[in-house]
């Protein structure tokens, strides 16, 4: 809901539980005065009635302050706008009026031919602020070397606590809190791709007061897939600002000729009371409700041969394979890396998107057929933005990779980035995927990225710079006109594991493949920090062979490798031909399982009960009356008892039933004094059914 003050220069956008307000200056400067609780129109004009930021010498008086802090003028706070001209650098603009369309509310400002207009909008039924910026360039040539989407101001406290997500390939989406000090925090990304190392999402409570459940919490993610940067300042007083965007320097973005214009990714904010599972809980409703695409369906349990097989594949060993995948009540099969071109190796064949004639003899139909026969949908793995040298594609246009002139050719991988802001590589890579979506009934894609950009140039272009952007974009709209072309096809986005996680690519896939590291105890760590921002419903987890083979060589049990796995969209990978008679039985129960407790986990409440810091750990789902609890003991000392798990979202007045034991629990009484887990041992687990009767 968008609420316009009698003056018409103060604004007020309002969800379930919070506003955010601003208002205009007498000299159009855009003052931000609320982002917290929810207010009413009158408390916002109040705010707006007290006197503006005073005078200090050798300070701006507006840093700290503004929505938008642009670049020129006294202003000394990092400009969110920075923009050029042959002439003249800087922004000078004036106000020239609002409109509002349903729940967006727009702010049209000039500077000469440079019309910007900033963009909010409160999603209906949250509490989730989107903010992006467009700039409309009707003057002369100009250089965008810098458009965050949103600059967040916070409220003056005596000091911040942020928390961020950190990591690197196989160790993504760690949680680190730290005290804020003066000056700048920045953490992005300048790979050309979300990143390992950083997921694009802040969070910040006072003086670190917040708790699970309790406290204050504000917190950004920003919905770009290639370089980003956002920066959180303490300023000289001590007021904190964030700002964020796409691209992680200020070298430029975009030219804009006369009549162009660009369009930033969307910068969205939430302030919640509920501490940082409420935070949480707050971003899976809206991005259940409004990014990911067909959330109320549940994602189907899936089987993934890679770790099987690697390159070493053919029809007939992914047919065994899916007999027994089939046989354990897996519903999807996905074929991964190997099945085309000269694909024998990482060296050869990508970008060359037809099936191998000797592997797949009649192509991917009778493979897909026969899966379909045994009752599951049938998926693949590709990866478009690559190219190997040694591929028919590359020998047909070696100009179409990323490159720069007279510099040494980088390859990772063995592989090359194409540039996918030409137009014919576009075209291309549409024709390719279309045809082979038409070819076979393919019901899911694994979308893959496994090399960083760095040789981002494009001999012959004016402006080479513009495929950071471009290439980005160009992704985008491919996914756009696949989901269109073939509705029916579901689409994960993977990086090497989580090196392309954020709300932009979540728009347009299904799930996220959340790392490559499948070890059950590592990724309890993992899913946590995911979880701080992003939902079980779009979290895919593998149950792979042990010991585990591919990275530290642990041994855990069946029991212990599923649930890690069941906490989000379920999958299997290992190498079921190996597994025993009675492994593949129970393997079979915990399937079962899952999808009985699926529709909870994936379309449910979360609730962190306790973190994987050694010892017990547990994550609980709520959905209506059902409850399912997650449990898993890392490791137990001789004698030391395990205090039960104080059980959150419940209503205290009901009763509960135990589907495992039968026994019957007060609401109130699980919520105070727990419920136990009954697990032993080292890395033992445990799924707790509880519905309200």
């Amino acid at each position: 809901m968008v609420e316009i003050g009698e003056d018409g220069r103060t604004w007020l956008l309002s969800g379930p539980a919070s506003s955010y307000a601003l208002r205009l200056g007498e000299d159009d400067e855009l003052l931000h005065l609320h982002w917290g609780p929810r207010i009413a129109r009158a408390d916002a004009e109040a705010l707006a009635a007290r006197p503006g930021p005073g005078y200090w010498p050798f300070e701006a008086p507006v840093d700290g302050h503004e929505e938008y802090p642009v670049e020129g003028g006294a202003r000394f706070a990092r400009p969110a706008l920075s923009v050029r001209t042959e002439e003249r650098r800087g922004t000078e603009w004036r106000f020239e009026g609002h409109e509002t369309d349903g729940d967006e509310l727009r702010l049209r400002f000039r500077d000469s031919g440079l019309g910007i207009t900033l963009h909010y909008r409160m999603r209906a039924g949250t509490d989730v602020v989107e903010r992006w910026v467009t700039l409309a360039n009707e003057g002369p040539a100009l250089e965008v070397l810098r458009a965050d989407s949103a600059t967040w101001t916070l409220p003056h406290r005596d000091g911040w606590r942020l928390s961020q997500l950190h990591g690197r390939w196989a160790a993504e989406s760690r949680l680190v809190r730290s005290d804020l000090t003066y000056g700048e925090k920045v953490i992005g990304s300048r790979r050309g791709h979300t990143g390992h190392q950083h997921l694009p999402w802040v969070a910040l409570d006072e003086q670190g007061t917040a708790t699970e459940e309790r406290g204050e919490v504000y917190g950004c993610a920003l919905a770009w897939s290639g370089s980003w940067r956002i920066s959180v300042a303490q300023l000289p007083d001590a007021r904190v600002q964030i700002t964020g965007g796409a691209g992680y320097d200020d070298s430029g973005l975009v030219r804009l000729e006369p009549g162009e214009s660009f369009v930033t990714p969307v910068f969205a904010g939430l302030w919640s009371d509920g501490g940082f599972g409420g935070a949480s809980r707050a971003w899976h409703a809206y991005q259940r409700m409004y990014v990911i695409p067909d959330a109320g369906l549940d994602r189907p349990v899936l089987y993934n041969s890679w770790e099987a097989t690697e390159f070493d594949i053919s029809e007939e060993q992914q047919l065994a394979l899916a007999r027994r995948a089939a046989d354990m009540g897996v519903e999807l099969f996905v074929v991964d890396d190997g099945w085309f071109g000269a694909r024998t190796s990482d060296r050869a064949g990508l970008g060359d998107w037809t099936p191998n004639p000797e592997r797949f003899p009649g192509g991917l139909r009778p493979l897909a057929d026969e899966v379909r026969g045994l009752g599951m949908r049938f998926g693949i793995w590709v990866e478009p933005e690559m190219v190997n040298p040694d591929s028919e594609l590359y020998r047909a246009h070696p100009d179409w990779v990323q490159s720069q002139v007279g510099r040494k050719r980088t390859e990772l991988r063995n592989q090359l980035v194409l540039n996918l802001a030409r137009e014919d590589v576009q075209e291309y890579l549409w024709e390719q995927l279309d045809t082979l979506l038409s070819s076979a009934p393919i019901d899911y894609v694994k979308w893959d990225f496994n090399r960083c950009f760095t040789d981002a140039g494009w001999p012959g272009e004016a402006y080479p710079q513009r495929l950071w952007v471009d290439h980005v974009r160009a992704v985008y709209a491919l996914f756009d006109r696949l989901r269109a072309a073939h509705p029916g096809v579901a689409f994960e986005s993977c990086s090497g594991g989580g090196g392309r996680i954020d709300l932009g690519i979540m728009a347009r896939t299904d799930q996220v493949w959340t790392s490559d590291n499948t070890d059950p105890l590592d990724r309890l760590a993992i899913q946590h920090g995911f979880t701080q921002v992003h939902p079980a419903r779009a979290m895919a987890a593998w149950v792979t062979d042990s010991p585990n083979v591919q990275l530290n060589g642990r041994v855990s049990s069946l029991r212990f490798r599923f649930v890690s796995a069941m906490a989000g969209v379920l999958g299997v990978g290992g190498d079921l031909t190996r597994w025993t008679d009675e492994e593949l039985a129970e393997a079979r129960t915990w399937v079962e399982l899952y999808k009985d407790i699926r529709p909870v986990v994936q379309g449910g409440d979360l609730y962190r009960l306790r973190a994987p810091e050694g010892g017990l750990s547990a994550v609980q789902y709520v959905r209506g009356g059902e409850v399912v609890v997650l449990a898993w003991l890392q490791a137990q000392s001789y004698g030391e008892p395990l205090a039960p798990l104080r059980l959150r979202g419940l209503d205290a007045d009901a009763v509960y039933e135990c589907r495992e034991t039968g026994e019957v629990h007060r609401g109130s009484v699980l919520l105070h004094h727990g419920m136990p887990t009954g697990l032993k041992g080292d890395l033992d687990a445990a799924v707790l059914r509880l519905r309200r009767i």
